[in-house]
């Protein structure tokens, strides 16, 4: 067994502390959850059957943890929605100019602030394909959908995202024209 736990940790701990710190938003709290998953994993991993991949699993678990962390939570759907810290998620190109780098600062600051608005499911779905790298097959798997629904709920997401993003640009000329 302690192999096997080796094995996971070491595959995919990365993966799954970033997965949990964005639901979370607390990386006090995230280090507490991922042990919480890794004693399940240790716990259940004589009844894991192998009918899907040990990923899918482990994340399947680590879906049902930040749930049950919000559950104990008042108020725990509006929290969600909260939990998320996008800011926290910065893609550098050291070889950019520095009106592209600003640019695209702003950029990913009005997708972050645009993801805010987007369903629970849908960010889940964005966190999971885009960031987490899941495939649409895994991520029906570890949210328990088929895998029409992934496609359709990332489709909605993306499309939502477009529009929510335009509006705040709009929004944000706007404001820059009556200053």
């Amino acid at each position: 067994m302690d192999s096997v736990f080796q094995d996971i940790y070491e595959k995919y701990h990365q993966d799954l502390f970033r997965f949990l710190f964005y639901m979370i938003k607390n990386r006090e709290e995230t280090e507490d959850l991922v042990q919480e998953v890794y004693i399940r994993v240790m716990r259940y991993y004589d009844r894991f059957e192998g009918k899907s991949t040990e990923k899918t699993w482990l994340f399947s678990i680590a879906k049902n943890v930040a749930i049950d962390h919000f559950r104990k939570q008042k108020g725990w759907k509006e929290r969600i929605y909260e939990k998320f810290d996008w800011e926290l998620y910065q893609i550098k190109d050291d070889g950019a100019l520095p009106e592209d780098e600003a640019l695209r600062h702003e950029e990913i600051r009005y997708l972050y602030s645009c993801l805010d608005n987007c369903s629970t499911n849908q960010r889940l779905v964005l966190v999971m394909r885009y960031l987490n790298g899941f495939s649409i097959a895994e991520t029906a798997e570890v949210l328990k959908w088929s895998e029409s629904k992934v496609k359709t709920t990332q489709h909605r997401a993306l499309k939502s995202l477009k529009t929510l993003m335009e509006i705040a640009q709009r929004k944000e000329a706007l404001e820059d024209e009556s200053i």
